[in-house]
């Protein structure tokens, strides 16, 4: 496997793509609005590659950041590699617009389709990558047919949620112009639905996109439109509206606007406390208590306030942790993970990292921020743990 295919690069790969632009560090810096030292220590490896510098980076040379985080990322062998199997088949069904595909066999009915949705959500937040990855194409592909042949709001419902799963894993996996490619057939399916607030939730999950290229103000602006159409009467306008000030406030933060970033977030703190603080997810959100938490300490990690960011996890009590989703809870370990390898708190990095691994181990190998820390781990150490080596090896692979 090549260099550019490993977790030890991401320097390298910004250096290389700047030398192929006829870039000086000095002229990058300044397009990416950074400071030439900064670029300079991340290109040496001495400093960790944020995800806001590496979209910032990455606009700024016209590249697609996963070509700077070296994604998608590849194995050795099938059995490595068998994430990526069903890559084709998502691209196929995604070939079929205005009319249904042609199936081996009958298509199952809405019923078994809508639980067989139920249990791929599931696994999504299980971040069971490989697993739900081999079931999503057929998914897809039978609420397809049943949504151009046969029709009806239901149809269109269940084909919105396949979208917004397999846009989710596509976009997990590096993949951004075929996440890209079906989140606009979700738009498509949203708004054949007669769900008015499905749409709103294609806008929550397409700033994801926006913000991996650092397109912060249009995503706040799209979001905040969002938040002004959510139905207040509606059974689930609390996790509507919630989750978009949830997601308004992340963008905020990356796009370094505090005060609106914390704004955004007491709303969607008030909106649970109004509502009791149940745990909500008709629309894979996961909005309770405990992830409304963690992403107070993802918002201090994005403005850059390390320590009110491990002030936040520190307040974080464990029974409300261990409740959440185990994608949320290792996304939450790899963020910490972040904060503790900028303070230089080695031990309690690695140690994040473990337990991301341990939750959710398929979501912690493919994840950029995980593999950077790993990197940078084993670079600044003398003598490597033995847990290190071992997430480094399957980093690698």
């Amino acid at each position: 496997m090549s260099d550019d295919a490993t977790p030890v690069h991401v320097g390298k790969r910004i250096a290389r793509a700047r030398k192929r632009r006829g870039l000086t560090q000095q002229g990058l810096a300044q397009r990416a609005k950074y400071s030439r030292s900064h670029l300079a220590q991340v290109e040496a490896g001495h400093k960790v590659a944020t995800p806001a510098f590496v979209a910032a980076v990455a606009a700024a040379l016209s590249v697609d950041p996963a070509e700077i985080y070296g994604q998608p990322y590849r194995g050795h062998t099938p059995h490595e590699d068998q994430v990526h199997g069903a890559i084709s088949d998502l691209r196929r069904a995604m070939a079929c617009v205005d009319v249904g595909p042609d199936l081996d066999v009958p298509p199952r009915t809405l019923d078994q389709l809508a639980a067989a949705i139920d249990a791929a959500l599931q696994l999504r937040h299980q971040a069971r990558h490989v697993q739900l990855s081999a079931r999503l194409p057929a998914l897809i592909e039978e609420l397809t047919w049943h949504a151009y042949e046969v029709g009806g709001p239901r149809a269109w419902t269940l084909l919105n949620r396949a979208h917004n799963i397999a846009a989710s894993l596509t976009r997990r996996l590096g993949y951004n112009d075929l996440s890209g490619q079906i989140m606009e057939r979700a738009a498509v399916s949203a708004r054949q639905s007669e769900d008015p607030h499905l749409p709103l939730m294609i806008t929550h999950r397409r700033a994801l996109l926006m913000m991996g290229v650092a397109a912060y103000g249009p995503a706040v602006r799209l979001l905040d439109r969002s938040i002004s159409r959510v139905d207040r009467a509606r059974l689930d306008a609390t996790e509507v509206l919630g989750s978009l000030h949830l997601r308004a406030a992340v963008v905020s933060a990356r796009g370094r606007r505090p005060s609106d970033a914390w704004e955004h977030y007491e709303q969607a703190v008030e909106v649970s406390r109004a509502a009791g603080g149940p745990s909500l997810d008709a629309h894979g959100t996961d909005f309770n208590p405990g992830n409304i938490a963690i992403h107070g300490a993802a918002i201090a990690l994005e403005l850059g306030d390390l320590d009110e960011a491990v002030r936040r996890d520190e307040q974080i009590p464990a029974p409300l942790l261990a409740g959440l989703a185990a994608e949320r809870r290792a996304h939450h370990h790899i963020d910490m993970s972040r904060v503790h390898v900028e303070l230089g708190n080695y031990d309690t990095a690695l140690e994040r990292l473990v337990a991301a691994d341990r939750t959710a181990p398929q979501m912690t190998r493919y994840h950029p921020s995980a593999r950077s820390v790993v990197t940078h781990l084993v670079d600044m150490r003398r003598t490597v743990h033995e847990a290190l080596r071992r997430l480094h090896a399957r980093m690698s692979a």
